[in-house]
């Protein structure tokens, strides 16, 4: 069985990325394909230290950094890339993956990471935090999405088979695409978590820091509480802008290794997540090391927290936060660390791999048996 895994593209090693790999344990000989490849050599050993068929896009001007500012050639490129001699095309697609042209004789299942926040329910958001909502770029901008949203439905039906990394994620896929998928929640390395007994008197988040992740209202919610500190590691566009802000109380330590991390995950007394995310990989991370967590009660956070592990806050405003923290250290609660931990154990790697395996052997056979 010859295999393709289609990833939308190679810059760095995040959420997707983890997917692909556990994909590779699960296909060692798979081929991969991408819009673009620039992932520094010091991480390729997580996708085997192999190296991507890619597009046009690659060879483009500006496209090591700038790459996204060819959202609107990607549909035309993903259809360029030949996976017609392959039996599986396993596209892992939060854009434009899953719209590789395929035909009858192959099996395609879509592991969707979520349809494109930017050109769908966040949209509108989008703009106003890109200052595209007015002016000529904006209507360019609002046209190139418009062509991509008709392009994302137009592809749906070259997808034999769609899997969600969430049940929330699922139901969007529904809401945008009309097709129901099965939930297989992605891996998360719990084992490389342990318990601490040391636990300090401040509060963590960690997390690229771009709009949509809503570090600038955790910290706004700890500027106007004083008596609690906060830790905040992680870099990204509105690094400056959000250090500007923070208070003596608030500690922004940029990015660190992932030792710094674990250890910090480990000290803090709870973990804050503001961000309505498809998944969300850190609390589940935060939880294997029987930290609890305080988050938006929105999203896949739903999934992986319950009330024996944290606390919900019901809206995305700094109000809401300062109440969830009031009523964390109010009401006396006293978390167990090992059920904590054992709440999360149930999204380990090795559980992904063998949902994966048995899903698109399971589907390749029923295609077999039809053709």
């Amino acid at each position: 069985m010859k295999v393709a895994i289609v990833h939308e593209w190679f810059v760095d090693y995040s959420g997707s990325e983890r997917v692909v790999e556990q994909l590779l344990q699960i296909f060692p000989d798979a081929s991969l394909f991408s819009v673009i490849d620039f992932m520094p050599n010091h991480l390729r050993k997580h996708i085997f230290n192999k190296k991507a068929t890619t597009t046009f896009i690659q060879r483009l001007p500006f496209a090591r950094k700038h790459y996204r500012n060819y959202l609107f050639l990607m549909p035309l490129a993903i259809e360029q890339l030949d996976v017609s001699s392959f039996d599986v095309v396993i596209s892992s697609s939060h854009a434009v993956a899953k719209g590789v042209l395929t035909h009858s004789n192959q099996l395609h299942v879509c592991y969707c990471h979520s349809p494109a926040r930017y050109a769908w329910d966040l949209y509108h958001q989008y703009l106003k935090e890109t200052g595209l909502n007015t002016g000529l770029k904006g209507m360019l901008a609002k046209l190139i999405l418009h062509r991509f949203r008709n392009w994302d439905v137009a592809t749906v039906n070259r997808v034999d088979h769609f899997v969600a990394n969430s049940k929330y994620i699922a139901r969007r896929i529904k809401k945008n695409y009309n097709r129901e998928a099965t939930v297989i929640y992605p891996p998360v390395d719990v084992e490389n978590f342990t318990l601490s007994e040391k636990r300090e008197n401040f509060y963590f988040t960690a997390s690229r820091l771009v709009p949509y992740k809503r570090i600038d209202l955790i910290v706004e919610a700890f500027n106007e509480m004083p008596d609690k500190q906060l830790v905040v590691i992680g870099e990204g566009p509105d690094y400056n802008k959000i250090k500007a802000t923070a208070a003596p109380n608030v500690t922004l330590l940029g990015y660190q290794p992932f030792g710094v991390l674990k250890d910090h995950l480990q000290r803090a007394k709870a973990f804050v997540f503001a961000s309505e995310e498809d998944f969300g990989i850190t609390p589940v991370e935060a939880q294997a090391c029987g930290t609890p967590v305080i988050a938006l009660g929105k999203g896949g956070a739903l999934e992986t927290i319950t009330p024996e592990t944290g606390i919900f806050f019901p809206t995305q405003d700094k109000e809401s936060l300062k109440e969830a923290i009031r009523l964390f250290e109010g009401s006396g609660a006293r978390y167990d660390k090992q059920i904590i931990r054992s709440s999360v154990e149930k999204f380990n790697q090795t559980r992904f791999r063998d949902e994966m395996r048995q899903f698109v052997y399971e589907k390749y056979d029923e295609l077999r048996r039809y053709n």
